[in-house]
């Protein structure tokens, strides 16, 4: 789960980065690269993959993130600053 939580967090930011490029500078980044290699017909499915990306966060991030989940056992607290680990 963790590999498809981090996989899942990586496609909303480029959808998160694409949108803002698409809303700041009415530049499409997905479809420029997409055009670029020659593969157009690409966009839709890629804009799936962040679509089910956001409903898999959506669903399952607050159980594997420890800066939301104060019942965490990893070791970065609420803060979000890491514990020095002693030697």
């Amino acid at each position: 789960m963790h590999l498809i939580h981090k996989v899942a967090f990586i496609l909303v930011l480029v959808g998160a980065l694409n949108w803002g490029l698409v809303g700041f500078a009415d530049f499409n980044l997905v479809t420029y690269l997409l055009d670029m290699v020659g593969l157009p017909t690409l966009e839709d499915f890629i804009y799936l993959l962040v679509g089910s990306s956001a409903v898999v966060l959506l669903f399952t991030h607050k159980s594997s993130c420890c800066m939301c989940n104060p019942g965490c056992s990893c070791d970065v607290p609420m803060d979000g600053k890491m514990k020095s680990k002693k030697k």
